[in-house]
């Protein structure tokens, strides 16, 4: 029997509806991305559904123990934007000077976007630096323009550099570092860079912070060469509540300092916090000693 006109008009409002559905992600469909892009000055990180915009502090010289600290190992701000309910949700991490704080976080407000954290990462530095932590949810191009508009009342550089025809490099045994940390490194602009992976899913809000690197919620672990086999190292750990101490006794067993613990978001689960760390030495004596501290953590091995 050939189906009637009723029939046939039903299928395709189902269809219509399907498509519409509100829980499937307006994030790849709707979003004018290159005009993200242009709002923001520069092209993203793809990874999975994931694009994140880097903001390096390039615009400062900032020293630490005699070290000038190159803008991957401790300097590189950055905002993700995801798939959401209703349009994208955006998580950043932003570098800034004590005089840049207060008036970046009015135009965050302004914009509709909201701080979840504002803190120290290093001690001693010269100038001193804070990162702020936002996060917002909502129309790609609004949160953008809210962005932007925050960040031009820092310094920050607005318009992405072009790539290095010759990438610094990387003047340490990265072969033994990666069998040490136990995951794959990579150089980025003179640092060798790992993130470390939690066992657990971590969501925000019920949306799964997926891929975890992207999203700020991997374990971060920096080396910046300092000559003769030493290295700067400095990053952070994810920690649940209780591997909080028993990481600050491997680290400071292993003469790494403890630099700062505290949140970086409001309503993750499970409950994280993020311990960073700073110490200049032998590059492979400290990754034995970070490696002491992966081992008190539910993080992956490779």
């Amino acid at each position: 029997m050939k189906p009637t006109i009723w029939a046939l008009l039903s299928i395709a409002v189902c269809l219509s509806a399907f498509r519409a559905d509100p829980l499937t992600p307006a994030y790849g469909q709707d979003a004018d991305w290159q005009r993200v892009d242009e709002t923001l000055g520069r092209k993203p990180a793809i990874s999975e559904d994931v694009r994140r915009y880097g903001f390096p502090r390039s615009d400062l010289s900032v020293t630490l123990d005699g070290v000038t600290i190159k803008p991957a190992l401790a300097l590189g701000g950055w905002v993700a934007f995801k798939p959401a309910h209703g349009g994208a949700m955006v998580m950043g991490d932003l570098v800034l000077l004590e005089t840049e704080i207060n008036p970046v976080m009015a135009k965050m407000i302004a914009g509709g976007l909201e701080i979840t954290a504002v803190h120290n990462h290093l001690l001693r530095a010269n100038p001193a630096t804070f990162y702020m932590h936002v996060a917002g949810h909502g129309d790609a191009l609004k949160l953008a323009l809210a962005i932007r508009d925050a960040l031009a009342e820092s310094k920050t550089p607005l318009t992405g550099a072009a790539p290095a025809s010759s990438p610094p490099a990387v003047d340490l045994d990265t072969t033994k570092l990666d069998r040490i940390i136990g995951v794959k490194g990579q150089a980025n602009g003179g640092v060798y860079q790992f993130n470390v992976k939690r066992r657990d899913p971590i969501t925000q809000g019920g949306q799964p912070l997926t891929p975890v690197a992207p999203m700020g919620v991997a374990i971060g672990i920096n080396f910046q060469p300092t000559g003769d086999g030493k290295a700067a190292v400095t990053g952070d750990f994810v920690l649940t509540s209780d591997e909080v101490n028993p990481v600050i006794l491997a680290l400071r067993t292993h003469g790494i300092e403890v630099t700062a613990l505290h949140s970086h978001m409001l309503d993750e689960q499970p409950r994280l916090f993020f311990m960073h760390f700073w110490a200049n030495d032998d590059a492979v004596k400290l990754a034995e000693g970070l490696r002491a501290a992966l081992d008190k953590t539910a993080s992956t091995k490779s």
